[in-house]
């Protein structure tokens, strides 16, 4: 298809990798400014098909529509894992959460691993975290809290939140009033603009994580109101929230331009999962949040970089939250020999030349693991009430001090639980749920069946001992890195 993107094209390296670095480098004003600075934002348990521009025939999505016309949209594009905190980790990765042990909702990362913002203090970036963090502490003194990942600053929240929340400035529980996804973009954006006050010459990074639309669903009421109409409250209130999230996602947008650096703003919008059952919107998928079909991990992708891509395009090849890191690696042309395996690709060319297939496969594994709870509100008005009484770090059990432990190895023929492998088009689906049990298999070809109903494992023998032997592979190179192979030396 007829993809019309900028003429100029920065032809680095498919596969790369970031180096730790401890400290940032010296870089001139002149070299620092021509970096793009970098907004990801990201929403919580958002479908494929929760949009307006995907077709919704109810939900209300103006801001987002205008990017799908404006800038680039993925039409397949795909969280890492069917649940949230794996998707998150991944984005700041670029490796599949199971690599680090986030096997469900609740784990946390790796004090080892290299996320975003480390590997970019090589250039000089300055780095945010606003919103859901989900993924360790928001405890002064944990090792996988945002300032312990590389975030200079951070206003975070242990989990998903609703409105008037309590989120954690850089550790000090700190209630706020306003609808949440608007909460987000105003910390968000007043991290910006400090930025450019302060440090015009520095680029920055924003990572923008909203807490909608994970029920409890509580719209504010101007955005309930749009849905007066529908009986279902929860269902108005959903719709609701979908429609908030819009809105501040407009406001982030729209300031991005009147501060004067939307043309050297890379802006990426996707969200952590597929769609909620019984609410969402999957767009036809099979399956839904929690699900390795393609309904529980297929979700919205936008992107806009008006420096890059003068012209609005649509990208149909399948790629997933594990290529952010290494597509703007590039961007940035941070070079790096990390001897960590990323599971993302650079989309840099791909993207640059209108490339409408993906150079190698992409792996999902939902092992049969328990999600662990993190009921945030809870936490943070407790730590609220601790704090107003003097006591800084009350909870010393919620810090995740042993997260960077390895207390279990892992044999490297343990595939339990539900794998997938994509190569193009086709899909290959592992399913075994106990050890004792044999492997249930099955193929799907998703350009022809995008509902994943016809299993052709028995008309493409050939293909399926292809992907079976890829699929093979990478699972043990996987475990390899859960066992913390990757550490080593």
């Amino acid at each position: 298809m007829n993809f019309p993107l900028n003429h100029q094209s920065v032809l680095l390296g498919i596969a790369v990798a970031c180096a730790w670095v401890t400290s940032s480098l010296h870089l001139g004003a002149e070299e620092t400014s021509s970096l793009p600075n970098i907004v990801l934002v990201m929403a919580d348990d958002q479908g494929w098909g929760d949009m307006g521009y995907q077709g919704h025939p109810v939900i209300q999505t103006p801001n987002f529509d205008a990017l799908s016309r404006e800038g680039i949209r993925f039409d397949n594009f795909y969280a890492a894992a069917p649940v949230c905190s794996p998707t998150r980790g991944s984005v700041l990765t670029g490796r599949n959460p199971n690599r680090f042990g986030c096997f469900k909702w609740g784990y946390s990362l790796r004090p080892q691993e290299i996320t975003i913002p480390e590997a970019l203090k090589s250039k000089s970036y300055r780095s945010g975290h606003f919103g859901k963090w989900h993924l360790g502490s928001v405890m002064k003194g944990s090792p996988v809290n945002p300032g312990a990942s590389g975030f200079d600053v951070w206003f975070s929240a242990e989990n998903f939140f609703d409105n008037d929340p309590i989120l954690s400035r850089e550790g000090k529980a700190t209630p706020v009033q306003g609808e949440s996804s608007m909460i987000t973009v105003d910390a968000a954006l007043d991290f910006m603009k400090d930025h450019q006050r302060c440090h015009p010459d520095q680029p920055f990074l924003a990572v923008v994580w909203f807490g909608s639309p994970h029920n409890p669903h509580r719209a504010a009421p101007e955005d309930e109101e749009i849905y007066s109409d529908i009986e279902d409250k929860n269902l108005r209130n959903f719709y609701g929230e979908i429609t908030g999230m819009d809105r501040a996602f407009g406001k982030l947008r729209q300031s991005i331009a009147d501060m004067g650096i939307k043309d050297n703003t890379i802006l990426w919008y996707v969200s952590d999962n597929g769609a909620l059952p019984n609410l969402g919107s999957t767009g036809g998928a099979r399956g839904k949040k929690a699900s390795i079909y393609d309904g529980g991990l297929r979700v919205p992708g936008l992107l806009e970089w008006p420096a890059k891509f003068e012209h609005p395009g649509v990208y149909e090849a399948r790629c997933t939250t594990s290529d952010i890191l290494p597509t703007l690696l590039d961007w940035t042309n941070t070079p790096g020999a990390s001897k960590h395996p990323l599971d993302g690709i650079s989309l840099a060319c791909e993207l640059e030349q209108g490339t409408q297939q993906r150079s190698t496969g992409i792996g999902f594994w939902d092992r049969p693991e328990r999600g662990i709870g993190v009921p945030s509100h809870r936490m943070m008005t407790e730590l609220l009430e601790a704090q107003s009484k003097g006591v800084s770090n009350p909870f010393p059990d919620r810090l995740r001090l042993d997260a960077g432990e390895i207390k279990q190895e892992y044999p490297l023929d343990d595939f339990q639980g539900h794998a997938a492998w994509i190569d193009g088009d086709w899909k290959l689906h592992r399913i075994q749920q106990k050890p004792d049990r044999d492997p249930k298999w099955e193929l799907y070809n998703l350009k022809s069946d995008p509902s994943e109903t016809e299993n052709l494992l028995k008309q493409n023998p050939d293909k399926v001992s292809e992907m079976k032997a890829a699929l093979k592979s990478w699972q043990i190179s996987v475990l390899k890195s859960l066992n913390g192979m990757d550490y080593e030396g």
